[in-house]
């Protein structure tokens, strides 16, 4: 059912630091520019690679999904994992079919390319929070 790894979200307490990082250590040369995404509590700021991206998430404000993710590693680190699906709401009843928790109201939401996202528990998952993403259409 899944397809394609399309990125690891990284939760950070500064993008501007792990831009840092990613390009003066790493020697990553295509990297976004930082963006906000109140309605989902982060700002956001993508790094390409050859074969996938790094998804760079900060806190938007206190309220955000990944401030206890921050206290609990102040330092940030690997938040979760993106796998694109061909259709999300298949994607996601098949989930539910197999006992899977999928978290929020279960319904997609639009994510940072723009297209439906579904989160699914980590406690189904070996302990990684999954992301599922509709396949991007040439225009994301």
């Amino acid at each position: 059912m899944i397809g394609k790894l399309n990125h690891v979200g990284v939760a950070t307490p500064s993008i501007e630091k792990s831009v840092e990082m990613y390009r003066d250590l790493l020697g990553a040369t295509k990297i976004g520019n930082k963006f906000a995404m109140p309605d989902q509590g982060v700002w956001v700021c993508f790094v390409d690679l050859p074969n996938s991206q790094i998804e760079l998430i900060e806190p938007y404000d206190d309220k955000s999904p990944i401030k206890n993710f921050l206290e609990k590693n102040p330092a940030g680190g690997q938040h979760h994992v993106c796998f694109e699906v061909k259709d999300i709401y298949a994607a996601r009843d098949e989930m539910r079919a197999k006992g899977a928790t999928v978290l929020g109201n279960g319904e997609p939401r639009i994510g940072a390319h723009g297209v439906p996202i579904i989160f699914v528990h980590p406690k189904n998952t070996g302990g990684v929070l999954v992301e599922l993403m509709q396949e991007p259409t040439a225009a994301h």
